[in-house]
């Protein structure tokens, strides 16, 4: 495959891992990024080490300027939309729901949930066939914990990746005549960096026994499972989820 993919939060973790994936088999890139300017600049200059085009857009997938800016600036820079990847989450530290507040679940949702509906909205605008589109594909990043729950950690985090799974199946059924697949990967304990925002950097590590295949996971891992998804090879495959789990 070849074409332009929108990776959103690709400055580091599973979305860079997919980025320079993605690149490898031939694809512009645009590098979301939402803080992290220089980490940003890596995946890029990487991307164009690989021999592809590449930009670095800054955008709060959560607020719909932010987005409508971020899928213009790749219309003008790299050319029509093939893929998106619904990468960008956030979790806070580690509590029980009884000490969830407003603001914390609100912030949560707002990236989680909302920012992937108005990303898929704008990539469907410009990949639908009833649109004008040459077709395309979605993969969401859900999560393993939308299958468990994460009790006494993240039932928040979970709840989000639940209604991403949900949305993943609505829309794949929504669009699918109109040559758009959508489908998820649900990762496992993989080690990135998102572990240290919910207050416990080695988590994997002190959990990884819990997995059958007893490792955590590399980001590279899940990147595969996103690509394959994305190319050719899945022509035939909506609607669907690939666990990244070790088994879990």
């Amino acid at each position: 495959m070849a074409g332009v993919i929108v990776i959103t939060g690709s400055s580091r973790g599973i979305g860079a891992a997919t980025a320079l994936l993605a690149a490898q088999k031939g694809n512009a890139v645009c590098v979301n990024y939402l803080h992290n300017k220089k980490a940003a600049g890596r995946v890029v200059s990487e991307v164009v080490k690989l021999g592809q085009s590449a930009v670095a857009v800054a955008a709060d997938v959560s607020r719909e300027r932010d987005v409508k800016r971020l899928f213009d600036t790749v219309d003008r820079e790299l050319g029509p939309l093939t893929a998106l990847v619904n990468n960008a989450g956030i979790l806070d530290v580690q509590t029980r729901v009884m000490n969830m507040g407003a603001d914390r679940l609100n912030k949560i949702f707002a990236t989680n949930i909302t920012g992937c509906f108005l990303c898929a909205r704008e990539a469907v605008k410009r990949m639908s066939t009833r649109s004008g589109g040459a077709g395309g594909a979605i993969v969401n990043v859900s999560s393993g914990a939308s299958r468990l729950g994460a009790p006494g950690e993240y039932v928040d985090y979970a709840a989000s990746k639940g209604a991403i799974d949900t949305f993943t199946i609505g829309l794949a059924k929504e669009v699918a005549e109109e040559g758009v697949r959508v489908n998820a990967v649900r990762p496992g304990f993989i080690y990135t960096e998102i572990h240290a925002a919910g207050g416990e950097p080695d988590r994997v590590d002190r959990v990884k026994e819990r997995v059958p295949m007893r490792r955590g996971g590399r980001p590279e891992e899940v990147a595969q499972a996103i690509m394959w998804l994305l190319s050719d090879e899945a022509s035939y495959t909506t609607g669907s989820f690939i666990d990244v789990t070790g088994g879990k």
